[in-house]
């Protein structure tokens, strides 16, 4: 399974004003693991930037005046992204001011045309009813460093929504560095006297509440997504 993890920045909040892409940020996800293969372009939007999005990103049109227009980098995002299932915080908003780009040219392109969306935003209001769901509160909520967020920028945001999204729907993040530091913690030197022998492991059941929680967990998974693997595997 191929999915992206897309984000933009932008001049401003409404492409029916003329505003454009400046920023576009793509993570790549395959069978719910990272690739290393991103997309980032910055983009010249030929117009100014309004300040208070200057101030939320912090570029500048001085910083984009030498980077390329959206006409020159068009093709590549859309073989990038032809295809791969997109998840977007606020999918709305990006994917307006993607189509809006791609009708000033001439390859017609529609985002959701070739490309299946989950916004994530939706999945976490479905989740987390009644709280903030914006980026930062998830981080918190689940535990995710995203303390080089001094500005928004579009593929480091696309790199902390991509663990949002994996701990939100299944916890992958959390589970694989556990695995890391649990290799790494293995694997030092033994010359220190360590007596490091495998140690009988210590089963704990669940109980009633927390069998109970676990099922209401699932429930939410087969509602998100239409299907749960765990409830396709025999139970031992």
């Amino acid at each position: 399974m191929r999915q992206v993890v897309l984000d933009t920045e932008t001049t401003g909040l409404e492409p029916e004003l003329g505003h454009r892409i400046i920023e576009i940020g793509c993570v790549e996800l395959l069978n719910r693991r990272k690739s290393k293969s991103d997309f980032q372009r910055y983009i010249n939007p030929e117009r100014d930037i309004d300040e208070a999005a200057i101030e939320v990103h912090g570029i500048t049109p001085d910083f984009l005046a030498n980077k390329p227009l959206f006409g020159d980098v068009e093709q590549d995002l859309l073989e990038y992204l032809k295809g791969a299932e997109l998840i977007i915080h606020n999918a709305a908003f990006d994917i307006s001011f993607l189509n809006h780009e791609y009708s000033r040219g001439e390859s017609g392109f529609n985002i959701e045309d070739h490309c299946a969306v989950i916004d994530s935003l939706a999945m976490a209001r479905k989740m987390h009813p009644g709280q903030r769901n914006n980026l930062d509160a998830l981080c918190k909520r689940y535990g995710i460093d995203n303390s080089q967020r001094t500005y928004h920028g579009a593929l480091l945001d696309a790199e902390i929504l991509a663990d949002v999204y994996l701990t939100m729907t299944g916890g992958q993040t959390a589970l694989t560095l556990s695995m890391d530091t649990t290799t790494h913690d293995n694997a030092d030197d033994d010359s220190s006297g360590n007596d490091n022998s495998p140690k009988p492991t210590k089963i704990i059941k669940a109980n009633e509440e927390e069998l109970r929680a676990h099922e209401e967990w699932l429930d939410r998974l087969v509602e998100q997504s239409g299907t749960c693997v765990w409830r396709q595997t025999p139970q031992t």
